[in-house]
């Protein structure tokens, strides 16, 4: 069941990335294949000038197994790995670095010092993450958020959630996304906290008269299928061709997207928004294309 396919990342991403170049980025913990490959690929598009942070003698024999010439980037020499979060935060709250990538740290860790309020680097929404999910090069994006970052998301920070990723699809040129608010049903049920939810947030988007299309509650089916919800008998805007979901907690957000990269071979492009700084939270285990489209969200999420 596992798929062979190739993980590409997706043109019409590095295309809307491409108008802005050279974009100072830290790399936390660099000096590990993964990371270093990525980097190399994002900058052999163009896309960003990297600061190498974490042990020299590893980044460079990294980048002399991959026959790469590092000698006009800056590296900070910090071995110990838990310290290379602070001077990237430290570094992008001084506007020395306009993105922070992932390298090779646990998440919880870097994401604790950007959180610190001493580097100033919150905006006026909460940070949520964002998964731009493709299956080819050409690939309309399905948005997933937050599976990553926002563990379980009471209506507030849903609505964070929801005004984040709808400028991030204004970024990547959809004008009015179609935004389902998931669930496990599309009726609203009272043991179903997710869509006393959905319906809530449906009606204050409205409301606040938010840029997108909202409705919820639907579940995943009726959200990008219009054969399932028509036989259903739901007739909205939103249904059947959503661009983004919005779903009940991080277990739903986590579970749907790993099932999408493993089974169908999608390019999982995720980035943390919201904040002064976006935020590449790759996993270790994914593939250098997926590194690399990441990059490349974060790119377009600058301001």
């Amino acid at each position: 069941m596992l798929s062979n396919k190739e993980i590409i990342c997706p043109d019409n991403l590095l295309d809307v990335a491409h108008k802005k170049r050279g974009v100072k980025a830290a790399i936390v913990n660099a000096g590990k294949p993964l990371p270093m490959i990525s980097v190399l690929d994002a900058v052999k598009e163009n896309l960003i000038e990297p600061i190498f942070i974490g042990d020299k003698k590893e980044i460079l024999k990294c980048a002399e197994d991959l026959k790469w010439d590092i000698s006009n980037y800056e590296i900070i020499n910090e071995p110990i790995e838990n310290n290379t979060a602070a001077i990237a935060a430290k570094l992008a709250s001084k506007k020395k670095v306009k993105i922070i990538v992932k390298g090779h740290i646990h998440t919880d860790i870097l994401m604790k010092e950007v959180l610190k309020r001493e580097y100033n680097l919150l905006g006026k929404t909460r940070l949520s993450h964002i998964w731009h999910m493709t299956l080819d090069k050409q690939d309309n994006p399905l948005i997933i958020t937050d599976g990553a970052l926002n563990v379980s998301p009471n209506v507030k920070t849903k609505m964070h959630i929801l005004r984040n990723v709808v400028e991030f699809s204004n970024r990547i040129g959809i004008a009015r996304p179609k935004v389902s608010v998931l669930s496990a049903t599309e009726e609203v049920i009272d043991s179903v906290q997710s869509s006393i939810d959905a319906k809530e947030i449906t009606e204050l988007a409205k409301k606040e008269n938010i840029n997108a299309e909202v409705f919820g509650p639907l579940a995943f089916d009726n959200s990008i299928s219009k054969k399932s919800a028509s036989i259903k008998g739901i007739n909205n805007v939103v249904a059947g061709q959503a661009d983004i979901l919005l779903v009940p907690n991080i277990e739903a957000g986590n579970a749907l997207v790993k099932m999408m990269i493993y089974f169908m071979g999608a390019c999982a492009a995720g980035v943390v928004i919201g904040g002064k700084v976006p935020v590449v939270i790759t996993s270790r285990s994914d593939e250098a294309q997926a590194r690399l489209a990441s990059i490349a969200a974060a790119v377009v999420a600058l301001d």
